[in-house]
């Protein structure tokens, strides 16, 4: 289990579009990823938008999600999210992710975002395990 982010959006798509999502192992319950915020990401306020937000966590989480499922792809049932603080232009969120509990068909999860000391959002969400080979693809990043 390494250590060091890796760069997960490596195929075309949503998020690396956006810049991108790095991520990495931290135990076989525990994860993190993390993403840095640029001008793309914000809203009109100059804060990083709620929609980037709730992105980057479901693609940090679904994958913490494919990882302790075996690399099956997981595919998002329910996301419940508390924004609590803000984010700007430069700053570097990182999330954790804790997997609660995985069953056959489903991992229950929760996820926290923070900048430096503070905390952007927590989130709390489950994922279906489709029963499909695992793909080649890659998570959902």
């Amino acid at each position: 289990m390494s250590k060091d982010f890796e760069q997960i959006s490596t195929k075309p798509g949503f998020m690396k579009h956006n810049g991108g999502v790095l991520f990495r192992n931290i135990s076989e319950n525990k994860y993190e990823f993390k993403s840095i915020i640029n001008e793309n990401h914000l809203n009109i306020a100059g804060i990083t938008h709620g929609g980037y937000i709730a992105a980057l966590i479901d693609a940090g989480a679904g994958t913490a999600a494919h990882r302790v499922s075996g690399n099956a792809p997981c595919v998002t049932i329910s996301l419940e999210l508390k924004y609590i603080g803000a984010s700007k232009v430069g700053d570097e969120i990182i999330g954790t992710v804790n997997i609660l509990k995985k069953t056959k068909t489903l991992v229950f999860l929760n996820c926290e975002i923070k900048s430096a000391e503070n905390t952007i959002a927590s989130a709390s969400g489950v994922w279906k395990i489709l029963k499909i080979k695992p793909s080649d693809l890659g998570p959902g990043g």
